[in-house]
């Protein structure tokens, strides 16, 4: 079995093969220890792609870009608009495919217009493992998962941003608001926005891993298990808030903040056909 150093130098040896390098940067720690050793190992011919959706907050579009800046690497800043498209809009399991295949047409067709032979993305061997609908568009649009091809778990992964010294080594994984939605409710800007500023709400409030899952007029809350007691706490305060915002009732799920707690009504036959993003 590899060490996560022999992987470290497989990843290397990868990255100079192909010369020159666009990467898909979303400022999460897979995704940043892609760019940085595509720097180390090739220099100025990297480029990050920042591409802003309204299914993901402004605030991480703003600190992608500000990281690939301070990190010292080229950086092109570009937009998808997802809810335009009917397919993700109507938010049904196989929205999570078409949301991953927009983004990578859209990054293979800037690579030809920027002249960047390879696309790279984050994706890691725990994404093998569990139901990823972007692995089947990433096959289809030919970009390369380079921490797969290394073979790198998460763990290993957070060990090298560490030593590389990524002040996002050990930032929280953030997904598509779109996770928030039970599958077959459709999407808008209204909605997504009043999710969103719920959670942003909570977070400054001291959650800083939770999910606000919608469910029409009712607000489900998911918050670590440690934190339940003292969201209750506040019980008060976060009602008054989360009303504001346009829900008539506020809950808190009992079994805590989870990945994929969308997913766990889904009938098996459509787990099966690893069609299902967790988030």
């Amino acid at each position: 079995m590899m060490e996560t150093g022999e992987k470290n130098r497989h990843l290397g040896n990868t990255l100079k093969e192909m010369g020159r390098v666009m990467v898909a940067f979303s400022g999460g720690v897979d995704s940043a220890v892609v760019l940085k050793r595509a720097q180390q190992e090739l220099g100025d011919d990297v480029l990050a792609v920042v591409v802003a959706s309204e299914l993901f907050r402004d605030s991480e579009f703003k600190a992608a870009v500000q990281l690939a800046e301070d990190l010292g690497v080229k950086v092109h800043q570009t937009e998808i608009k997802e809810l335009d498209n009917s397919h993700i809009a109507a938010n049904n399991p196989d929205s999570w495919y078409h949301s991953k295949k927009l983004l990578y047409t859209h990054l293979n067709q800037l690579a030809g217009e920027l002249d960047y032979p390879y696309v790279l993305d984050g994706m890691i061997m725990d994404d093998e493992e569990d139901f990823r609908p972007g692995l089947k568009a990433r096959t289809e649009e030919g970009i390369r998962s380079v921490l797969q091809e290394a073979n790198l778990y998460k763990s290993e992964v957070r060990e090298l941003a560490k030593s590389l010294n990524l002040p996002v080594w050990n930032k929280l994984a953030s997904c598509s608001l779109a996770s928030r939605f039970p599958y077959g409710t459709k999407l808008d800007r209204q909605k997504v926005n009043q999710v969103n500023q719920a959670e942003l709400y909570l977070k400054r409030t001291g959650f800083e891993e939770v999910r606000v899952r919608y469910h029409d007029n009712v607000a489900r809350i998911e918050v670590a298990a440690d934190k339940i007691v003292d969201l209750l706490e506040k019980r008060v305060e976060v009602q008054h808030k989360l009303e504001s915002l346009g829900f008539n009732y506020v809950s808190v799920d009992l079994r805590g903040y989870r990945t994929g707690s969308m997913n766990e009504v889904l009938p098996e036959a459509s787990m099966e056909q690893k069609i299902v993003a967790n988030a």
